[in-house]
């Protein structure tokens, strides 16, 4: 397996954390397993043969552009491929700048991005089928997310305020104090949570739980360190609230997960 990150151009920086792509050398049958991250991803399949899924023993083709919203719960499928995608990952609260449905709709869904972005999906993908190399594909995107952002203006003027709260949710005491935390941006705190569910498509209170339990899969690979320690460093109350956390996400308790998967946790893509 063959994975690299791309940056955006300047205008995108704040809106697309990175372009990447993931290739295999040969076609290669893969049990995926898929966890929460955070994020909202859009993957084009750029192979000569589209992807399948093994659905009772049979091969399903899959949409060439999926659409890839907030994972909450875990899910697990079997597919048939060599892979060639190209996807945008954005960042947790920047994906609602480019669409006009509601961002939560999305979560727990891998859609047909046809059935979101129409005709202009379709130009984009067979443009990208035809271009020469991997500079002239990005470009392409680029182009495509910049019309896109561009008819979805409105949606500027709360961007800050929503990246400014996901920062003060890094904070121990955000919960404890949202009420301040609101009044500082000179809203209730009922709107703040409305308002970051429309530009993540997650309460601040999942969100926080997906970023812990996310560092807590990065320190399951140093093996030295007990349950315990890894329940104090991420911010549970004790073992048993992580365990239960864990579990809520993967279906499996820490001391049975595997190392090894950490790196699907991470990029959140079917490989």
């Amino acid at each position: 397996m063959h994975y690299r990150e791309f940056l955006p151009n300047i205008l995108l920086q704040p809106y697309v954390q990175c372009f990447f792509i993931c290739e295999t050398d040969t076609a290669v049958i893969a049990e995926d397993s898929v966890f929460a991250t955070g994020f909202v991803e859009i993957m084009f399949n750029l192979g000569a043969n589209g992807p399948e899924q093994i659905v009772n023993g049979g091969l399903v083709h899959e949409p060439s552009v999926q659409l890839w919203g907030q994972t909450i719960r875990p899910f697990t499928f079997t597919s048939f491929r060599k892979h060639a995608m190209l996807g945008i990952r954005f960042f947790p609260h920047t994906a609602a700048c480019f669409f006009n449905e509601p961002i939560a709709l999305f979560n727990d869904q891998v859609i047909d991005f046809h059935d979101v972005a129409g005709k202009a999906a379709d130009l984009l993908y067979a443009q990208l089928m035809e271009a020469g190399c991997l500079e002239q594909r990005i470009a392409l995107i680029e182009r495509f997310l910049l019309a896109r952002l561009s008819l979805f203006e409105h949606k500027f003027g709360k961007l800050k305020m929503v990246s400014n709260i996901l920062q003060d949710l890094g904070r121990d005491d955000f919960f404890e104090n949202i009420h301040s935390v609101a009044a500082r941006y000179g809203i209730s705190s009922r709107y703040l949570q409305k308002l970051f569910v429309s530009y993540s498509g997650l309460s601040p209170g999942l969100f926080s739980k997906i970023a812990r339990f996310q560092q807590s899969v990065q320190l399951l690979t140093q093996k030295d360190l007990s349950l315990t320690i890894i329940a104090y460093r991420c911010g549970y109350y004790d073992q048993s609230h992580f365990i239960k956390d864990f579990r809520s996400f993967t279906g499996t308790a820490p001391s049975h997960f595997q190392p090894e998967l950490s790196t699907d946790l991470f990029v959140h893509m079917n490989n």
